[in-house]
């Protein structure tokens, strides 16, 4: 089947979702589909098979943002050429908007996956910053984040229920999609692993660990945008109560960059773990599994991911995880067999850390069910999920299609609408 994929971000921007889009049309053009993808042009692309780039409205330098002209003529001028046979859409806005308007005019369903709690990123749109609702929230003062986030479900609600398909990427996020209101089928598809996530470099690794590790005794890591919805400050709370708890005995390593960067920075020099925090700066994808193989355990604290990607690109390179129960933790991670989650407090996220530590036979046993867990969300097997729905898909919108066609045509052959017919033929 040919199929095309509408996004508001792509390569070289990274992030969760453009690595989601990545590795699921490879998987897929490698079980012989065609796979195109619509994504804004950063101004260095160059040619790209299977990618058609869109012009950029807007860009912000500092976090990589950028925001497209997804109604562009190319846009759909291609579209029509190409002659797709369903649409993927991954995001609500912009190229959803696009995406559905194509499907509309070009009678072909569309399927989109809810990679982003948007709730937990309004502190980027100023309009949702004052927008207040009434209720309890409001009249205590704090009716902003109230009204917004109910704006915001309200919006995702609607958008879900124009597509003939959803993809939750867990089931705790299908679970959400259910409690807003979604009355489309929602399937569960996660982002895959490449085969590669699995292979370590040992030199590679041995480079990045004498480089960061120095004289300590663990080196760890957390990948994230240095931005406010990762909860990077409470990490850095957590290394320091670690810190008080085993010693000044590790080294982590912050990979990302972004707008919060000074901030942390300043943040881990008041808590007394400058020496033990390494920002290292932004690391290229295919670069990032060896830094998950050099490291002894994943550290995370994001609690707005629909899945968290880099918990599993660590638990493939055998890497514990210690992380804040949130959703797209707790699909994951299993308390005591491949890592530990913990409530969102300082000492007893720093506790589990330790926990994981204690005891040689015990953490190996955490690395090897790591990698057991990551195991099954290989991208051969995502890839054949995504196939099965897309067909599922598409048999229903033509059944549906079908009983359309049939229902005009039957009340086009109502008595009274040949009569009606007749009357003005006279």
């Amino acid at each position: 089947m040919k199929i095309a994929m509408f996004t508001n971000n792509y390569k070289p921007f990274i992030a969760g979702v453009p690595i989601s889009i990545e590795r699921l049309s490879e998987g897929l053009r490698n079980a012989g589909h065609e796979v195109y993808i619509f994504a804004p042009d950063y101004g260095n692309c160059g040619e790209e098979k299977y990618v058609i780039r869109y012009r950029t409205l807007y860009k912000k330098d500092e976090t990589g943002i950028v925001v497209g002209n997804c109604f562009e003529g190319r846009i759909e001028k291609e579209f029509a050429r190409l002659r797709f046979d369903v649409i993927h859409v991954h995001h609500p806005l912009l190229s959803g908007h696009a995406a559905l308007y194509l499907s509309k005019k070009y009678g072909i369903p569309v399927a989109y996956t809810y990679h982003t709690r948007y709730e937990e990123y309004l502190h980027y749109f100023k309009p949702f910053q004052s927008f207040q609702a009434p209720g309890p929230a409001h009249r205590q003062g704090g009716g902003g984040k109230f009204g917004s986030e109910a704006l915001v479900r309200q919006y995702i609600k609607s958008f879900a229920n124009s597509c003939d398909l959803i993809f939750a990427p867990t089931k705790m996020m299908q679970d959400c999609l259910e409690s807003y209101g979604t009355d489309t089928e929602i399937g569960i598809l996660p982002t895959g692993l490449e085969d590669s996530s699995f292979l370590e470099d040992p030199e590679a690794a041995k480079a990045i660990r004498t480089r960061y590790k120095g004289d300590k005794t663990y080196l760890f890591s957390t990948i994230a945008r240095l931005e406010k919805e990762k909860n990077l400050d409470f990490l850095l709370k957590g290394a320091a109560a670690l810190k008080r708890r085993i010693g000044d005995c590790f080294r982590i390593m912050v990979i990302g960059e972004g707008s919060e960067r000074g901030h942390l920075q300043e943040l881990a020099g008041r808590l007394g773990i400058g020496d033990n925090i390494i920002f290292t700066g932004k690391v290229e994808n295919r670069r990032i599994k060896d830094y998950q193989f050099a490291s002894d355990l994943f550290l995370f604290a994001s609690k707005s991911e629909t899945q968290g990607i880099v918990l599993l690109e660590a638990m493939a390179a055998g890497t514990p995880v210690i992380a804040v129960r949130a959703s797209g933790v707790s699909d994951i991670v299993e308390n005591g067999f491949n890592g530990y989650m913990t409530r969102e407090d300082a000492e007893q996220w720093a506790e589990a850390a330790g926990q994981a530590l204690c005891g040689r036979e015990h953490y190996l046993a955490l690395c090897r069910n790591s990698v057991k867990t990551a195991s099954g969300f290989r991208t051969t097997e995502i890839a054949a999920m995504a196939e099965a729905y897309y067909y599922q898909m598409m048999d229903r919108d033509r059944k549906k299609r079908s009983s359309e066609a049939l229902m005009q045509f039957l009340l086009y052959l109502n008595p009274r609408n040949l009569f009606k017919e007749n009357k003005n033929m006279i």
